[in-house]
């Protein structure tokens, strides 16, 4: 039980085939081929050449067939008439307006006026409130201070950056006093 490979191995990758009379080829097709000039690698690159030429020429009928399709649509839509204005109502407005009446165009301009009116209030309303968002302001100025001391003790003591640590708890204290005030502005 375990004396064979469960899997066969892959010595025989080619299997030749015998055949039952003997093959002849034509003196013709023989010497044509010991006179050839090509070889493997000339024959793979000039067939590789060929491929790529064909896909080349395909590629090259597409791209003419899609910018032929691309003029076509951009002609026919440059063509078309500008949408109508709320003024002039579209043919099927038109229609529908004779068949249901003038109470049913009166609503339907109210809510084209309500959905215009609706979007410059919004529009105007959000600008009010991006003229009204605070500017950065400048840095406080006991702050900044405290922030030049630790650049400049850090700068003056680069190998022994622990020797700053007077400076850091300034700023900290500095930066702490800036955020209650903030967080007071907020809160009250």
């Amino acid at each position: 039980m375990g004396a064979e490979n469960s899997k066969p191995t892959s010595e025989n990758s080619q299997y030749v085939f015998a055949a039952d009379a003997p093959v002849r080829f034509s003196n013709e097709l023989v010497d044509s081929l010991q006179n050839s000039t090509q070889s493997d690698s000339t024959r793979s690159r000039n067939l590789e050449f060929q491929i790529q030429s064909r896909v080349t020429s395909e590629l090259e009928k597409l791209q003419a067939q899609e910018s032929a399709k691309l003029s076509t649509l951009s002609e026919s839509l440059s063509a078309e008439p500008e949408p109508a204005s709320d003024s002039s109502p579209s043919i099927a407005e038109r229609i529908g307006d004779t068949l249901s009446g003038s109470e049913a165009r009166a609503e339907r301009q109210r809510q084209r006026d309500i959905s215009r009116d609706s979007v410059s209030k919004e529009i105007g309303e959000l600008k009010r409130k991006l003229g009204e968002r605070k500017k950065l302001d400048q840095v406080d100025a006991a702050v900044g201070k405290a922030k030049e001391e630790v650049v400049a003790c850090l700068r003056k003591n680069d190998r022994r950056p622990l020797d700053c640590w007077k400076e850091v708890e300034a700023f900290r204290r500095e930066v702490g006093r800036l955020e209650k005030v903030f967080v007071e502005k907020t809160i009250g």
